[in-house]
């Protein structure tokens, strides 16, 4: 039950937060820097590929930790991965693509961090309060 807690919570505050970002920085503020190398419209099934796999990594590399060592260590670890795995992403587009956008690099690692942290603690609270 832990797990499962776990998992919903992250998913649900890691959604919340992603769908409150890309909606305003899609039009706002990936569009304008990286202009015609975006899709036309947004593809569902990579997107839900990617998020449960992201899920299970914060549930693994930052929940886990979290209910043993507290919520500091949730967040701490959160960010982390959010921020490697954001860097992972622009830093390879940054390096292979013609055109990239240091601006989006830098701002994605930033809210790959902060998304995450807070994910991963609001998630470790609620499976060591509820499950």
């Amino acid at each position: 039950m832990t797990w499962i807690v776990a998992a919903i919570t992250a998913a649900l505050v890691f959604g919340a937060l992603d769908a409150v970002w890309l909606g305003w920085a899609g039009p706002n503020f990936y569009r304008p820097r990286l202009g015609d190398i975006l899709a036309d419209s947004f593809r569902m099934m990579p997107a839900l590929v990617f998020y449960a796999a992201y899920i299970a990594a914060i549930v693994w590399f930052a929940v886990r930790p979290g209910l043993s060592l507290g919520i500091g260590a949730a967040a701490l670890n959160g960010a982390l991965l959010g921020a490697i795995c954001y860097a992972t992403y622009d830093l390879t587009n940054q390096a292979t693509m013609r055109t990239w956008s240091t601006t989006v690099t830098v701002a994605d690692i930033a809210w790959g961090a902060f998304a995450t942290a807070v994910a991963a603690a609001a998630a470790s609270f609620a499976a060591a309060k509820f499950a």
